[in-house]
């Protein structure tokens, strides 16, 4: 029997269950209460409860809503058969019924995404549109106007809030299924991963799935295995850095992005590091179409090592 992902199996139902800065959850909140869900744009890095709180927000108020990933289904013929065959028939439920669009960042710019705002005001009457982006920016002006922008941002001041409350959350969750564990390495995968909630469960079910979370894990968060690799790129050792990415498969790409960035300015020349980030930026965005994530990281290594000049 194949074993469900935690991330759905424990997807908050309502708002205030989603780990949420105080002032978005009351945001959010607002609009369930008024039972009325405006035209949205939900912006934020990865893995921060933008669906999550789309989801939560129509199962609240009981609306049909469809599901529909711009990275995967971003094809505009595609995109209109799904919205027109939702859209045009009327909610069960008898209220207005919603498109959540994720990844809307993923529509081409020139084409699908003029065609999306067409498709939102063609079937504004019966239906709303939430729409989550990883990048603002990639979102065209027109789809900008047409829907209120809520930023996922956590801002310092909640940093602490909102880290204890998905220390605890994964603590319930880790119970739930059983595991044992050590306080201090869920905390330390909490931190490794924050603020992104879905990577942190991905990451925490992998480790579990011997019923136990002790100390052995640390090895694979710790920043010394990251300089063994900086190590073989300075040395230009392709052998060396493509048998460390095989032995760290552990290691979610984007972990690796992430640390490589924010230890540039230790281990890169500072001529070099404006050329690191673009390849990191285009790698990072590359992994979300690859069908081999090992593949990608393993070209991103590659450039990096034939571009960058390190210390």
């Amino acid at each position: 029997m194949e074993q469900k992902l935690w991330v759905e199996k424990y997807r908050p139902k309502s708002i205030q269950e989603c780990i949420l800065p105080q002032q978005l959850k009351d945001t959010f909140q607002q609009f369930v209460d008024d039972k009325n869900i405006p035209n949205l744009l939900l912006t934020g890095s990865a893995g921060t409860g933008k669906t999550s709180v789309a989801k939560a927000m129509c199962n609240e108020l009981g609306a049909d809503y469809i599901v529909i990933n711009g990275s995967m289904k971003g094809n505009i013929d595609t995109l209109r058969n799904e919205i027109q065959s939702f859209a045009s028939t009327v909610s069960l439920a008898g209220g207005r019924k919603y498109v959540i669009l994720d990844e809307a960042d993923y529509l081409n710019p020139q084409s699908t995404q003029p065609a999306l705002r067409n498709f939102m005001e063609e079937f504004s009457r019966n239906c709303g549109f939430i729409l989550t982006c990883n990048f603002r920016n990639r979102i065209i002006d027109p789809l900008h106007s047409r829907c209120s922008v809520v930023d996922f941002r956590i801002h310092s001041g909640s940093k602490p809030r909102v880290a204890a409350e998905l220390y605890r959350r994964a603590k319930t969750i880790l119970e739930s299924e059983g595991v044992t564990y050590d306080d201090k390495v869920v905390a330390e995968v909490v931190k490794k991963y924050f603020p992104d909630f879905r990577r942190t469960l991905n990451q925490l079910q992998f480790y579990g799935s011997d019923k136990s979370i002790d100390s052995g894990i640390l090895s694979l968060l710790s920043d010394s295995v990251l300089d063994t690799l900086v190590g073989y790129l300075k040395e230009k050792n392709f052998t060396k850095m493509r048998t460390w990415v095989g032995e760290n498969t552990d290691n979610d790409p984007q972990v690796i992005f992430r640390k490589i960035y924010d230890t540039a300015n230790k281990n890169v020349k500072e001529g070099s590091i404006p050329n690191l980030i673009l390849i990191l930026a285009d790698y990072q965005y590359k992994s979300a179409f690859v069908a081999d994530a090992e593949v990608n990281l393993v070209a991103c290594l590659t450039e990096i090592m034939m571009k960058v000049d390190f210390k």
